[in-house]
């Protein structure tokens, strides 16, 4: 497969979707219990539910710890999507280097 071939794979949207943060009206308070909730649950190692929390109310800190643990278990795409939403551009671009990287050794094997 050429390197054009490859790229005209790639959707045009990409591979990853990334959910929208806070886009559910909230009371402060209610925030802050959703916030607590989540922290609990990310500590009791619930981290699933803990990033649906943190990205419903679109705590940042949040999102970027639930992002370091997939990116610590090698769940990179997860990572980025947490990264994504945080949104922590650092951590976004690190990720983007890493695969670039790759891709590119892959199309340098391969033609």
């Amino acid at each position: 497969m050429k390197k054009r071939e490859i790229l005209d794979l790639i959707p045009e949207d990409g591979f990853i979707k990334v959910p929208e943060t806070g886009s559910v009206p909230l009371s402060s308070e209610r925030k802050v219990i959703l916030m607590r909730k989540g922290n609990q649950l990310f500590n009791e190692g619930d981290v699933e539910t803990a990033g649906r929390i943190f990205i419903t109310i679109g705590y940042t800190d949040g999102l970027i710890r639930v992002g370091d643990y997939y990116y610590s278990h090698n769940r990179t795409l997860e990572a980025l999507r947490m990264y994504k939403a945080a949104p922590a551009q650092d951590k976004v671009d690190m990720i983007a280097e890493k695969m670039a990287y790759i891709v590119r050794g892959w199309l340098e094997t391969n033609l």
